[in-house]
């Protein structure tokens, strides 16, 4: 019955691993971005809190997305455990390099994916990834912004105040949407 269930599975048994370790990945986003926005309001960050927020529960529906993909293509897909999530941080720049650094690691796995497609002509889900490569360049850039605030504003005085300002005000528009 294992066979006959993976012949009906579109997915190959290789591809749904990767996605599900995806899934796993976007939930843990999920938990740092909300760790961060703790961390944030505690240490009086408003805006940034309300920007890890938006981010945590952007990075909840990628993990929706992916799970429902594995679904649809006849997959089995895995509800992950998170654990160890980071609730301190040393400054509030580190929470951005952090961040910026989360996206790079996403970037890549879904990059691992597509190698993986590549390989084996998988082209309706490299297809599908297309979506998360355009959302990835969207999230890289305002991750890097938010730290570009940080040289462009300074820290001191009312340096992170005016950070935290304008963090929330950080878009993304690009003719190559």
């Amino acid at each position: 019955m294992k066979d006959l269930m993976r012949i009906k599975c579109l997915l190959s048994s290789e591809i749904e691993t990767l996605i599900n370790q995806q899934i796993k990945k976007e939930a843990l986003s999920s938990a740092i971005y909300l760790s961060m926005a703790s961390w944030c309001n505690r240490n009086g960050f408003d805006f940034s809190a309300e920007y890890f927020f938006k981010q945590a529960e952007e990075e909840r529906q990628h993990q929706l997305k992916f799970f429902k993909y594995v679904l649809d293509m006849g997959g089995t897909a895995i509800s992950p455990e998170i654990t160890n999530i980071k609730q301190e941080y040393n400054s509030f720049r580190e929470v951005f390099e952090d961040a910026l650094d989360q996206e790079i690691s996403v970037t890549q796995s879904i990059k691992n994916i597509a190698a993986r497609c590549h390989k084996e002509q998988d082209y309706v889900t490299l297809e599908f990834l297309n979506w998360f490569f355009r959302e990835q360049r969207e999230e890289e850039y305002k991750a890097r912004r938010a730290l570009e605030l940080f040289e462009v504003i300074g820290e001191e005085g009312t340096g992170r105040w005016q950070i935290d300002k304008h963090v929330g005000q950080i878009s993304y528009d690009s003719e190559a949407n």
